[in-house]
Protein backbone atom coordinates (compact mmCIF):
# COMPACT_ATOMS: atom_id res chain seq x y z
CA UNK A 1 0.00 0.00 0.00
CA UNK A 2 0.93 3.61 -0.87
CA UNK A 3 0.95 6.34 1.77
CA UNK A 4 -0.29 9.79 0.51
CA UNK A 5 0.24 11.81 3.68
CA UNK A 6 2.67 11.99 6.64
CA UNK A 7 1.56 13.07 9.81
CA UNK A 8 4.25 14.48 12.32
CA UNK A 9 3.18 14.09 15.72
CA UNK A 10 5.21 16.66 18.20
CA UNK A 11 5.35 17.24 21.97
CA UNK A 12 5.71 20.50 23.69
CA UNK A 13 9.28 20.60 25.35
CA UNK A 14 9.43 21.04 29.35
CA UNK A 15 10.18 24.57 28.73
CA UNK A 16 6.95 25.36 26.92
CA UNK A 17 5.22 23.71 29.61
CA UNK A 18 7.03 26.06 32.45
CA UNK A 19 6.26 28.83 30.25
CA UNK A 20 2.51 27.94 30.01
CA UNK A 21 2.86 27.81 33.78
CA UNK A 22 4.17 30.86 34.39
CA UNK A 23 3.46 32.92 31.61
CA UNK A 24 6.48 34.17 30.37
CA UNK A 25 10.22 32.68 30.05
CA UNK A 26 11.43 35.30 32.08
CA UNK A 27 9.12 34.07 35.24
CA UNK A 28 9.49 30.91 34.51
CA UNK A 29 13.22 31.47 34.66
CA UNK A 30 12.97 33.11 38.28
CA UNK A 31 10.88 30.33 39.57
CA UNK A 32 13.41 27.65 38.40
CA UNK A 33 16.64 29.76 39.60
CA UNK A 34 15.68 30.66 43.03
CA UNK A 35 14.35 26.82 43.73
CA UNK A 36 17.98 26.26 43.10
CA UNK A 37 17.03 24.23 39.75
CA UNK A 38 19.57 25.06 36.59
CA UNK A 39 17.18 26.61 34.15
CA UNK A 40 19.95 26.29 31.35
CA UNK A 41 19.06 22.75 31.32
CA UNK A 42 15.55 23.47 30.21
CA UNK A 43 16.47 26.20 27.49
CA UNK A 44 19.35 23.31 25.82
CA UNK A 45 16.63 20.24 25.89
CA UNK A 46 14.17 22.69 23.99
CA UNK A 47 17.00 23.95 21.86
CA UNK A 48 17.56 20.14 20.53
CA UNK A 49 14.29 18.84 20.39
CA UNK A 50 12.83 22.17 18.20
CA UNK A 51 16.59 22.14 16.50
CA UNK A 52 15.67 18.04 15.76
CA UNK A 53 12.39 18.90 14.28
CA UNK A 54 12.74 21.64 12.07
CA UNK A 55 15.98 19.22 10.55
CA UNK A 56 13.27 16.34 10.29
CA UNK A 57 10.03 18.57 8.85
CA UNK A 58 12.30 19.98 6.00
CA UNK A 59 13.36 16.61 5.01
CA UNK A 60 10.06 14.95 4.86
CA UNK A 61 8.76 17.87 3.11
CA UNK A 62 11.07 16.37 0.29
CA UNK A 63 8.81 13.10 0.54
CA UNK A 64 5.06 13.92 0.75
CA UNK A 65 2.57 15.79 2.21
CA UNK A 66 3.36 16.87 5.53
CA UNK A 67 0.76 18.01 8.64
CA UNK A 68 2.08 18.59 12.16
CA UNK A 69 0.16 18.05 14.92
CA UNK A 70 1.40 18.79 18.81
CA UNK A 71 -0.15 15.41 21.11
CA UNK A 72 -2.29 17.31 23.61
CA UNK A 73 -4.75 17.34 19.98
CA UNK A 74 -4.61 13.88 19.81
CA UNK A 75 -7.86 12.44 21.03
CA UNK A 76 -9.50 14.82 18.09
CA UNK A 77 -7.46 14.18 15.19
CA UNK A 78 -8.95 11.49 12.89
CA UNK A 79 -6.09 9.64 10.88
CA UNK A 80 -7.04 7.99 7.48
CA UNK A 81 -5.67 4.96 6.06
CA UNK A 82 -3.83 6.65 3.61
CA UNK A 83 -1.24 8.35 6.76
CA UNK A 84 1.95 7.52 7.36
CA UNK A 85 2.89 8.57 10.77
CA UNK A 86 6.25 9.95 12.55
CA UNK A 87 7.01 10.80 16.14
CA UNK A 88 9.60 12.84 17.15
CA UNK A 89 9.67 12.75 21.03
CA UNK A 90 10.31 10.09 23.78
CA UNK A 91 8.79 6.99 23.97
CA UNK A 92 6.01 8.00 25.95
CA UNK A 93 5.24 10.21 22.89
CA UNK A 94 4.64 7.18 20.85
CA UNK A 95 2.25 5.56 23.63
CA UNK A 96 0.21 8.16 23.09
CA UNK A 97 0.20 8.19 19.39
CA UNK A 98 -0.45 4.57 19.40
CA UNK A 99 -3.89 4.26 21.12
CA UNK A 100 -5.19 6.70 17.75
CA UNK A 101 -3.92 4.78 15.14
CA UNK A 102 -6.02 1.65 13.62
CA UNK A 103 -2.75 -0.11 11.66
CA UNK A 104 -1.06 3.01 10.10
CA UNK A 105 2.97 2.18 10.39
CA UNK A 106 4.18 4.64 12.92
CA UNK A 107 7.56 5.48 12.50
CA UNK A 108 9.66 6.84 16.07
CA UNK A 109 12.46 9.13 15.74
CA UNK A 110 14.93 9.66 18.71
CA UNK A 111 15.16 13.80 18.57
CA UNK A 112 18.35 13.61 21.00
CA UNK A 113 20.25 10.19 21.46
CA UNK A 114 22.79 11.53 23.89
CA UNK A 115 19.94 11.84 26.72
CA UNK A 116 17.08 9.86 25.49
CA UNK A 117 17.46 6.29 25.57
CA UNK A 118 14.53 5.24 23.41
CA UNK A 119 13.29 1.83 23.86
CA UNK A 120 10.74 2.18 20.90
CA UNK A 121 12.34 5.11 19.38
CA UNK A 122 15.07 2.90 16.43
CA UNK A 123 15.53 6.01 14.25
CA UNK A 124 17.74 9.31 14.70
CA UNK A 125 16.21 12.38 12.64
CA UNK A 126 19.55 11.32 10.36
CA UNK A 127 18.58 7.64 9.81
CA UNK A 128 14.68 8.42 9.23
CA UNK A 129 14.47 9.74 5.56
CA UNK A 130 15.00 6.61 4.03
CA UNK A 131 12.81 4.78 6.17
CA UNK A 132 9.82 7.01 5.56
CA UNK A 133 10.63 7.04 2.00
CA UNK A 134 10.48 3.60 1.75
CA UNK A 135 7.62 3.61 3.69
CA UNK A 136 5.36 5.52 1.73
CA UNK A 137 5.98 2.97 -1.09
CA UNK A 138 4.66 0.18 1.19
CA UNK A 139 8.28 -1.33 1.89
CA UNK A 140 8.66 -1.58 5.52
CA UNK A 141 9.18 -4.06 8.29
CA UNK A 142 7.12 -3.28 11.32
CA UNK A 143 7.06 -5.04 15.09
CA UNK A 144 3.64 -5.55 15.62
CA UNK A 145 2.45 -4.50 19.34
CA UNK A 146 -0.50 -6.27 21.40
CA UNK A 147 -2.76 -3.87 23.25
CA UNK A 148 -5.17 -4.06 25.69
CA UNK A 149 -8.66 -3.00 25.45
CA UNK A 150 -11.32 -2.20 28.41
CA UNK A 151 -14.74 -2.39 26.91
CA UNK A 152 -17.54 -1.02 29.26
CA UNK A 153 -21.27 -2.74 28.85
CA UNK A 154 -22.53 1.02 27.58
CA UNK A 155 -19.89 0.20 24.76
CA UNK A 156 -17.26 2.71 25.79
CA UNK A 157 -13.78 1.53 24.94
CA UNK A 158 -10.22 2.46 25.69
CA UNK A 159 -7.36 1.32 24.81
CA UNK A 160 -3.76 0.34 26.36
CA UNK A 161 -0.04 0.21 25.02
CA UNK A 162 1.25 -0.31 28.85
CA UNK A 163 -1.22 -0.77 30.94
CA UNK A 164 -4.52 -0.45 31.99
CA UNK A 165 -5.17 1.05 35.81
CA UNK A 166 -8.58 0.10 36.78
CA UNK A 167 -9.58 1.29 40.84
CA UNK A 168 -10.48 4.83 42.50
CA UNK A 169 -9.21 8.24 41.96
CA UNK A 170 -8.06 8.31 45.86
CA UNK A 171 -6.35 6.20 47.62
CA UNK A 172 -9.40 4.37 49.23
CA UNK A 173 -9.91 0.80 48.50
CA UNK A 174 -11.76 -0.05 45.25
CA UNK A 175 -14.52 -2.20 45.27
CA UNK A 176 -15.49 -5.06 42.54
CA UNK A 177 -16.33 -7.91 41.76
CA UNK A 178 -13.91 -9.77 39.54
CA UNK A 179 -14.41 -12.92 36.95
CA UNK A 180 -11.54 -15.41 35.33
CA UNK A 181 -12.84 -17.76 33.62
CA UNK A 182 -15.28 -19.79 35.58
CA UNK A 183 -13.65 -18.47 38.83
CA UNK A 184 -14.76 -15.34 40.80
CA UNK A 185 -14.51 -13.26 43.59
CA UNK A 186 -15.67 -10.13 45.58
CA UNK A 187 -12.47 -7.85 46.41
CA UNK A 188 -12.12 -4.38 48.30
CA UNK A 189 -7.93 -3.67 46.95
CA UNK A 190 -5.86 -0.65 45.98
CA UNK A 191 -6.94 -1.25 42.27
CA UNK A 192 -5.63 -3.54 38.99
CA UNK A 193 -2.65 -3.37 37.12
CA UNK A 194 -2.96 -5.09 33.52
CA UNK A 195 -0.03 -5.14 31.46
CA UNK A 196 0.73 -5.97 27.98
CA UNK A 197 4.01 -7.36 26.29
CA UNK A 198 5.31 -3.77 25.84
CA UNK A 199 4.47 -2.71 29.82
CA UNK A 200 5.98 -5.42 31.18
CA UNK A 201 9.28 -3.92 31.83
CA UNK A 202 7.48 -1.22 33.77
CA UNK A 203 4.85 -0.51 36.07
CA UNK A 204 4.13 -4.64 35.92
CA UNK A 205 8.06 -5.10 37.05
CA UNK A 206 7.43 -2.81 39.92
CA UNK A 207 4.66 -5.35 41.04
CA UNK A 208 7.15 -7.81 41.04
CA UNK A 209 9.76 -6.15 42.90
CA UNK A 210 7.70 -5.66 45.57
CA UNK A 211 7.19 -8.99 46.11
CA UNK A 212 10.00 -10.48 45.29
CA UNK A 213 11.50 -8.19 48.49
CA UNK A 214 8.92 -9.40 50.67
CA UNK A 215 9.61 -13.17 49.77
CA UNK A 216 13.11 -12.42 50.51
CA UNK A 217 12.51 -10.90 53.67
CA UNK A 218 9.96 -12.51 55.12
CA UNK A 219 10.56 -16.10 53.55
CA UNK A 220 11.95 -18.99 55.33
CA UNK A 221 14.49 -20.02 52.76
CA UNK A 222 14.75 -16.92 50.67
CA UNK A 223 16.19 -17.04 47.08
CA UNK A 224 17.56 -14.20 44.95
CA UNK A 225 15.06 -16.08 41.77
CA UNK A 226 12.46 -17.04 44.11
CA UNK A 227 9.52 -14.55 42.01
CA UNK A 228 11.69 -13.48 38.93
CA UNK A 229 9.62 -10.42 36.71
CA UNK A 230 7.26 -11.92 34.18
CA UNK A 231 8.81 -10.69 30.46
CA UNK A 232 5.96 -10.79 27.70
CA UNK A 233 7.25 -10.06 23.49
CA UNK A 234 5.52 -7.11 22.48
CA UNK A 235 3.80 -9.14 20.16
CA UNK A 236 2.21 -11.62 22.86
CA UNK A 237 -0.81 -13.38 22.96
CA UNK A 238 -1.52 -12.80 26.07
CA UNK A 239 -1.93 -9.81 29.13
CA UNK A 240 -0.84 -10.34 32.68
CA UNK A 241 -3.39 -8.74 35.78
CA UNK A 242 -2.72 -8.06 39.35
CA UNK A 243 -4.48 -7.04 41.92
CA UNK A 244 -3.05 -4.76 44.21
CA UNK A 245 -2.69 -4.91 47.97
CA UNK A 246 -5.75 -7.38 48.23
CA UNK A 247 -7.76 -6.79 51.32
CA UNK A 248 -9.24 -10.00 53.22
CA UNK A 249 -12.57 -9.46 55.37
CA UNK A 250 -15.86 -11.17 55.42
CA UNK A 251 -17.45 -10.11 52.21
CA UNK A 252 -13.79 -10.05 50.37
CA UNK A 253 -11.33 -12.02 49.42
CA UNK A 254 -7.75 -12.66 47.75
CA UNK A 255 -7.19 -15.60 45.84
CA UNK A 256 -7.73 -14.13 42.56
CA UNK A 257 -4.91 -11.71 42.73
CA UNK A 258 -3.37 -12.39 39.45
CA UNK A 259 -3.28 -14.70 36.00
CA UNK A 260 -3.07 -14.41 32.09
CA UNK A 261 -5.77 -12.56 30.04
CA UNK A 262 -6.09 -14.28 26.41
CA UNK A 263 -8.79 -13.55 23.65
CA UNK A 264 -10.59 -16.57 24.73
CA UNK A 265 -10.53 -15.67 28.54
CA UNK A 266 -10.92 -11.95 29.14
CA UNK A 267 -11.19 -10.57 32.33
CA UNK A 268 -14.88 -9.40 33.60
CA UNK A 269 -14.88 -6.29 36.30
CA UNK A 270 -18.15 -5.07 37.80
CA UNK A 271 -17.78 -2.03 39.48
CA UNK A 272 -19.39 -1.61 43.82
CA UNK A 273 -17.94 1.80 43.90
CA UNK A 274 -20.97 4.73 44.20
CA UNK A 275 -18.51 7.27 42.97
CA UNK A 276 -14.77 8.06 41.76
CA UNK A 277 -14.14 4.58 39.99
CA UNK A 278 -11.96 4.85 37.27
CA UNK A 279 -10.29 2.87 34.11
CA UNK A 280 -7.03 4.89 33.06
CA UNK A 281 -4.38 3.58 30.54
CA UNK A 282 -0.66 4.08 30.61
CA UNK A 283 -0.68 6.74 33.19
CA UNK A 284 -2.93 9.22 31.60
CA UNK A 285 -5.14 9.60 34.02
CA UNK A 286 -7.27 12.69 32.77
CA UNK A 287 -8.32 10.29 30.31
CA UNK A 288 -10.06 7.39 31.76
CA UNK A 289 -13.54 5.85 31.55
CA UNK A 290 -16.27 5.99 34.40
CA UNK A 291 -16.26 2.72 36.71
CA UNK A 292 -18.80 3.49 39.02
CA UNK A 293 -21.40 0.84 40.80
CA UNK A 294 -23.35 -0.87 37.57
CA UNK A 295 -20.86 -0.66 35.22
CA UNK A 296 -19.47 -3.76 34.13
CA UNK A 297 -15.88 -3.77 31.68
CA UNK A 298 -14.33 -6.52 29.77
CA UNK A 299 -10.64 -6.59 29.70
CA UNK A 300 -8.88 -8.43 26.67
CA UNK A 301 -6.62 -8.08 23.72
CA UNK A 302 -7.35 -5.43 21.60
CA UNK A 303 -8.11 -6.10 18.16
CA UNK A 304 -6.00 -3.59 16.49
CA UNK A 305 -1.55 -3.37 17.23
CA UNK A 306 0.52 -1.17 16.66
CA UNK A 307 2.88 -1.70 13.75
CA UNK A 308 6.31 0.31 14.93
CA UNK A 309 8.27 0.12 11.96
CA UNK A 310 11.83 -1.28 12.54
CA UNK A 311 13.12 -1.02 8.79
Amino acid sequence: MRYEKIVLVTRKTRLEGLIERFNTQAQARFYIEHSGGDFVFYEREHATYHAALADLRQQLQRLAKIQVIERGFLPNFLFTPQDLVVTIGIDGLVVNTAKYLDGQPLIAVNPDPAHIDGILLPFTVDSAFPVVRRALAGQYTATPITMAEARLNDGQTLLAFNDLFIGVRSHISARYHIQSGERTERHSSSGIIISTGAGSTGWLSSLFNMAQGMLQHFGAEPAPDALPPRRLPWDTDRLIYVVREPFISKTSGATLVCGEITRERPLVLESEMPSDGVIFSDGVEANYLAFNAGVRATIGIAAQQTQLVRG
